[in-house]
This record gives C-alpha cells, sequence and structure tokens, in this order.
C-alpha cells in the first residue's frame, strides 16, 4: 500500500485503520473500542484498553527476544563517560527503581517531577515512573529556579528526582540549589526528593526529605509492571503559554504507545536492532518521545548524547558518535547543523570518521531552511528529510512517509501529513483556502492517538488555546499553504506574518533569501514597528567564521537580494549583523522577545533562555 491509500484510510475509516496499528503493541487487554467522543470533539484512544508503558519499552523486547540487545547506549564528551544497557540490564534498572518509588509511596496517578541532565538516570526515573503508573513532568535540567517552582506548583508532585548537578561545556551546574530555591517558592511541598550524587559535585542533603539515589536502590524490591487504562495519563510536559504561564501538555499512555510504534516505522522507517540517535534533551519532547519511548517501543538501541553539535570538543562531535556507535538514522533540529556549518563550513571534520553506517538525517523543532538542507545533502550525500510536528502532538504532523513510500523532497517543505491527520489550510473563519495561499495550518478533529488530552487540570485553557480558535479543528499556531501537490510548507508562526503597508508578508521567506548569502551562517526575520507603513522587517545575521565581508556591504547586499526574491514591496531595509541569536534551550529562536526589543517594549526573558545576556547586546545595538 502506498503513501496516498493509506493515508486516504486513515481519514476515512480512522477505527479500522488504527485498530490495526494498536495490534502492533503488547496490550495486557487489548482495546475493544477504538475511538470514543467526547463533548470538545476531540475524543479518547482505546478507551477501554490495559497496557503498561514501561512493560511495552522493556518487558516486551525482553518476551521478544532482544535482551541481550543493547537498548541504551550514553555517550558523554562533557565527562568522558561512556556506558551501555542491554534489554535485559536497563529492565532490571527500571524494574528496581519503581521498587525504590513504590517504597517511599509512589502510586498510580501520583505526579513526580523529573530534574535530571542527560544522563541514565534520567531515563530509568522516567520509565520507572511509568512503571508504577506514575505520572511524570520533566522539566529541562538547569531551568531557573523560579520556573522549576512554578510547575511544582501546577503538578503537585509527591516527589522530585533530581541530581547533584549539570555540565555545559565546561561549566559545572549545581542543580540541588536550583531545586532547593524552587521548593521553597513553591506553595506545593513535595514529600521527599531523591538525589542522583555525580563526582563533579556534591548535594547536600536535607535530613528527613532528600534520599540518596544509590542509597535508595541499593536494598529496592524490583517492581513489576502496574496496570494503567489506556486514558491515563502518562506524562505532563510544559510548553510556553501567550499568557507568560506554561501550559502543562497531558500523553495519555495507549494512544502514545501506539502512535509512537507506527511513527519509526512511518517516518523513520526504523527496524528492531537499528541504532536511533535523537540529538535532543530528555526535558524537550523531542527526547521524550524519540530518546526515551519510541526506539524502546520499536526494538532499537536508542542514543543518549551528554553533549552539544560544537564545542565537545569541536564541530565532528556528531560524525564521531555516528562512528563510534553505528548509528543509522539521526535526528535533531536544523539549529545544530547550522552551529555545525557556522565553524565548519567545508565540512572537514566529516571526512575525519567513517559514517557508513547512516542511512539518513532527520530535521525537525523549527523550520528547516533550504540553506542548511543543501549543505548537509551536498556534504553528506544522504537523504535529509524535514518533518513538521509540535510539542502538543508528540510526533509528525508532516513527514517524508519513507517507512511506506519515499516522495520527492521539496525544499523548505515538511513533505505531506502523516497518516491520522487532515490538514488543511484555513482562513480567520475556518474556510479551506486554495493552493498556494498562505493561511494557518489546522488539523480537523478528531486528532490522531498520541496528540495532547488535555492542559493539565484546565480543560478551559485547552478549548481556548487549541479547539475554539477554529471550530473544528485543532489550530497549530503556525501559518503556512498547501501546495498543489499536497506538499505542506510551514512558514512560522501565525504572528510570525509581518503586516507591511497592508500586504501580508512571511518572515520565513525572508529568511531564506538572506540565509542563502554565502557568508551568512544564520539568520532571523522578524517584523518591527513603522510608524509609517504598520511594519518593517529587521534582519539579525550571524557571519560565517572566516568570512571577512565588511557590515555595510553585507547588509546592501541582503537588501538587494530580498528586493529581488521577494520585492520592493517587503521594504527590507536594516540587516544587522550580531554575535548570537537568543534562543531558547532546544535551540528555537525567541523572535517574540527580538520583536519586543526592537519595538523598545517592555519584554520578560524567557525561562527558557540559553543565555539571558544575549538579549542585552541586541538591545545595545539596535538602540545605540
Amino acid at each position: 500500500m502506498g503513501y496516498n491509500a493509506e493515508f486516504r484510510r486513515s481519514i476515512d475509516h480512522p477505527e479500522e485503520f488504527w485498530r490495526d496499528q494498536a495490534g502492533a503493541i503488547n496490550w495486557i487487554k487489548a482495546p475493544e473500542t477504538i475511538w470514543q467522543a467526547t463533548d470538545n470533539g476531540h475524543g479518547d484512544w482505546f478507551p477501554d484498553g490495559i497496557l503498561n508503558t514501561s512493560d511495552i519499552a522493556l518487558d516486551a523486547n525482553v518476551r521478544a527476544g532482544r535482551g541481550e540487545q543493547k537498548a541504551l547506549i550514553y555517550d558523554s564528551p562533557v565527562t568522558g563517560a561512556k556506558r551501555s544497557y542491554t534489554y535485559n540490564e536497563l529492565t532490571a534498572e527500571v524494574a528496581r527503581f519503581a521498587g525504590a518509588l513504590a517504597a517511599r509511596g509512589i502510586t498510580k496517578g501520583d505526579r513526580v517531577v523529573i530534574y535530571m541532565p542527560m544522563i541514565p538516570e534520567a531515563v530509568i526515573a522516567m520509565l520507572g515512573c511509568a512503571r508504577l503508573g506514575a505520572v511524570h513532568s520533566v522539566v529541562f535540567g538547569g531551568f531557573a529556579a523560579h520556573e522549576l517552582a512554578v510547575r511544582i506548583e501546577d503538578a503537585r508532585p509527591k516527589a522530585v528526582i533530581t541530581a547533584s548537578c549539570g555540565i555545559e561545556v565546561a561549566k559545572v551546574i549545581e542543580y540541588k540549589p536550583l531545586v532547593d530555591k524552587a521548593i521553597e517558592q513553591s506553595t506545593h511541598k513535595p514529600e521527599f526528593c531523591v538525589v542522583y550524587q555525580r563526582p563533579q559535585a556534591q548535594a547536600q542533603l536535607h535530613d528527613g526529605r532528600d534520599f540518596d539515589w544509590t542509597e535508595l536502590v541499593a536494598g529496592a524490591d524490583p517492581a513489576d509492571p502496574v496496570p494503567v487504562n489506556a486514558t491515563d495519563p502518562l506524562y505532563i510536559l510544559y510548553t510556553s503559554g501567550t499568557t507568560g504561564k506554561p501550559k502543562g501538555v497531558v500523553r495519555d499512555n495507549g494512544g502514545h504507545a501506539v502512535a509512537l510504534k507506527y511513527s519509526m516505522k512511518l517516518v523513520y522507517d526504523a527496524v528492531p536492532g537499528d541504532v536511533f540517535w535523537a540529538a535532543s534533551d530528555v526535558g524537550w519532547v523531542v527526547g521524550h518521545s524519540y530518546i526515551v519511548y519510541a526506539p524502546l517501543f520499536a526494538g532499537c538501541t536508542t542514543i543518549l548524547y551528554e553533549g552539544k553539535p560544537v564545542r565537545t570538543p569541536d564541530a565532528g562531535a556528531f560524525w564521531r558518535v555516528v562512528q563510534d556507535h553505528n548509528v543509522n538514522l539521526l535526528f535533531t533540529a536544523p539549529t545544530a547543523f547550522r552551529a555545525v556549518r557556522k565553524e565548519d563550513p567545508e565540512a572537514d571534520q566529516l571526512q575525519l570518521y567513517d559514517t557508513g553506517s547512516l542511512r539518513r538525517i532527520f530535521l525537525a523543532g523549527e523550520r528547516l531552511d533550504p540553506p542548511t538542507y543543501d549543505w548537509l545533502r551536498e556534504h553528506t550525500q544522504l537523504p535529509v528529510l524535514d518533518h513538521w510536528w509540535q510539542t502538543e502532538t508528540g510526533w509528525a504532523i508532516c513527514c517524508n512517509p519513507v517507512g511506506i513510500e519515499t516522495l520527492a523532497t521539496k525544499p523548505g517543505s515538511a513533505t505531506v501529513p502523516s497518516p491520522g491527520y487532515n490538514v488543511q489550510v484555513v482562513d480567520p473563519g475556518g474556510s479551506q483556502l486554495p493552493a498556494g495561499e498562505q493561511g494557518q495550518i489546522a488539523v480537523r478533529l478528531p486528532l490522531p492517538p498520541g496528540c495532547l488530552m488535555t492542559v493539565w487540570e484546565n480543560d478551559q485553557r485547552f478549548q481556548d488555546s487549541y479547539l475554539n480558535p477554529v471550530p473544528g479543528f485543532y489550530s497549530s499556531g503556525d501559518g503556512g499553504f498547501i501546495d498543489e501537490d499536497g506538499y505542506v510548507f510551514v512558514m512560522g508562526r501565525t504572528d510570525d506574518v509581518i503586516n507591511v503597508a497592508g500586504h501580508r508578508l512571511s518572515t520565513g521567506e525572508m529568511e531564506e533569501v538572506v540565509a542563502s548569502h554565502p557568508a551568512v551562517a544564520e539568520c532571523c526575520v522578524v517584523g518591527a514597528h513603522d510608524d509609517l507603513k504598520g511594519q518593517v522587517p529587521l534582519g539579525l545575521v550571524l557571519i560565517k567564521d572566516g568570512a571577512t565581508i565588511d557590515h555595510d556591504e553585507l547588509e546592501e547586499e541582503l537588501v538587494e537580494m530580498v528586493r529581488e526574491n521577494i520585492g520592493a514591496i517587503a521594504c527590507f531595509q536594516r540587516a544587522l549583523v550580531v554575535d548570537r541569536l537568543p534562543k531558547t534551550r532546544s535551540g528555537k529562536i525567541l523572535r517574540r522577545v527580538i520583536r519586543q526589543i526592537a519595538d523598545g517594549e517592555a519584554y520578560s526573558v524567557p525561562g527558557t533562555i540559553d543565555d539571558p545576556s544575549i538579549l542585552e547586546e541586541i538591545n545595545d545595538q539596535l538602540h545605540q
């Protein structure tokens, strides 16, 4: 069956389609009801099914004879440590840690906040919670105490699991003082904390509340998987909200397992035994879906990498990991390879390693700009596949469905909707727009399995944020268009469409033009306030290492390029060369904050920012 037939079946006969996909996982009690409508039109998947996510990820692989296959490989260039766990070993570690939590009173439905660096214990903690039916909420290690406190306040966890420190390149960040401060700030007080002591920093433990991980686990009896309903929550993952208060995206157990198992074949064409590397962090949705859960559901070996694409130690870091661990499938964000390209424009480092095991490179998390796509294709000679999804969906809304049929790629497009996602481009009234016309991208309800169930303890916010903006649809918040071949082009958040003298223009299109300049390593374009035209585009540009072009000359060339490619109507007249772009820890550029700075508005420093000092630098440059 080709892509078109599978997609049509998923839309026209969704219950039959997803019943077949549900048959690919190990249920404790297989569902008889596949989908059940709810008042909001979203619905529940597999409502009478019973399973355990940890069992599907671990025990099921042992039962299938993969016990001695590697399940998890830990590679830490910042510490020099490397470890691997077979499915037998990882199952035993998870069962024992789950037993330690159970002995401290953690039961099904309890929330547990996990605030950990990229170490195996983070994965063990997540799977250990899932084994008990406890709901984990992972917070990116190193987040400010206030941001952690907000999440503790909202999720009301019975326990916090942390480590003594994280390591950012050459800097040790002590976690325990941040956790202590967060608990102090929160009105909700967890009953206890588990602390994994790392040799780079030893945490001080509070008597009665804090427990050493190693000591707690040493005497624990292993716990068996606890049966849970398919609709019971597996985890809460907080994503930024327009109000400043983060939204707790709730993921279920059953739909999540079915969708992620299906996605490993559909999106990545992964088979049991493949070495799968998602170069992300467990604090983000990519880390949840494609470091921890999906590769294990699929019987793959997953890589846990505690490092960066550059500076740990150099721009060859990714290629070294591919070589050392025979990685077959690599998935990361475009910003990672933009960083590599900036430091190694000719890909000299790539030539130093044997990357012959690598079959495909996948990119997501932000828009894949054509220059980065072209650079990767040219130097690796591998398929480079963009796909588009969100924290809320948990897996790809659009992809090149290589597990069914490999479609031709189009630079700038995430290719076509994944089976299960009825993607449409609509106007503000919800009417479908013709091919090629830009509007907001929405998914007709119901969403497929694996997507968010609601916002944690705030159904109204779920409705207001996602379902009410376009009745009958899930509103993605992204804008773009679908071409005559059905390819989806995501051009950026709908608030990144700027209005210049009454003309709606995409900053994504301008970024494509600016990024194509041979001296430009990375860029972003935002709309800045203009008294005459309403908004005008402002470009921020990073120059490639070794490029010697004069800044004024570069600005003139970029202005002319935008004029030639988009037209004078774009009014692109300013391109500011900067040393760094403000980004979240996951690599997304903080365009809204840049726009506020450009407009002279008050702005708050997001808790997700990688380095707050960058904002001051940009403010000084823009307003000097």
